[in-house]
């Protein structure tokens, strides 16, 4: 089985593994790592995420790899219904909001078809075994004139900025996170950017499944991105 510390990344349901137990190991600290490794921008991202959506208040948002529940706690403060729903028990347990949470693979939602007005996914998308069923989900779950957001990490398109932003992932980050959490998990971060496909074929799967509009927002720069899309009405 390979584990995040090896060469290889893992794949298939040996990554389903290793990741689920990443999670549940670095879960006691994952919100502190997040305000440090960010300078606190995370916290801006979700909320550029949250307004994109442009919701009606009291709208019923999936907030999918929920972790602790940062999103689900921005999407109740605009006045939505957030549910949670994440792989790992660990994150689960430690999640500090007082949404709904509940345990799944994003690759088979318990959700009904069309029973959501939204969803959200943040720092999720190379995590997962595969992305094209998540996709899918997706568009079973959000009813037709729903919308989505998923936030991830991304690579600068500045070149001076592109090798700062490296240095920092790739060397700065593995060590605050060995200091204070889990070094192999913060190592395998910048090292789990490659398992996102060009923004480029990402919106062309979110059109091939049948979402509309899609976006790409760049944030900070570049060094985090913002795919928004919506599911055309009947």
């Amino acid at each position: 089985m390979t584990s995040l510390s090896d060469d290889r990344l893992p794949q298939g349901d040996d990554k389903r593994t290793a990741v689920r137990s990443m999670f549940d190991t670095i879960a006691p600290r994952y919100d502190l790592m997040n305000r440090l490794m960010t300078f606190r921008m995370d916290v801006g991202w979700r909320r550029t995420t949250q307004n994109a959506l442009a919701l009606e208040p009291g709208s019923v948002v999936l907030d999918l790899a929920c972790g602790t529940g940062d999103f689900c706690m921005e999407l109740a403060r605009a006045g939505h219904r957030p549910i949670g729903v994440d792989l790992s028990f660990g994150m689960l347990s430690a999640a500090r909001t007082d949404s709904p949470l509940v345990q799944g693979d994003l690759l088979q939602l318990p959700v009904a078809d069309q029973s959501v007005d939204a969803a959200v996914c943040g720092f999720a998308l190379r995590n997962l075994v595969e992305l094209d069923p998540f996709f899918v989900e997706l568009h079973r779950v959000v009813r037709p004139g729903g919308r989505i957001a998923l936030l991830d990490v991304s690579q600068p398109d500045n070149r001076v900025m592109a090798w700062g932003h490296g240095v920092y992932f790739n060397r700065v980050v593995p060590k605050i996170g060995g200091l204070l959490s889990d070094r192999a998990a913060y190592a395998y971060l910048p090292r789990s950017v490659s398992y996102l496909p060009e923004p480029s074929v990402m919106m062309a799967k979110l059109e091939q499944v049948g979402l509309s509009s899609p976006r790409r927002r760049q944030l900070s720069g570049g060094i985090a991105q913002l795919l928004t899309a919506v599911r055309p009405p009947d």
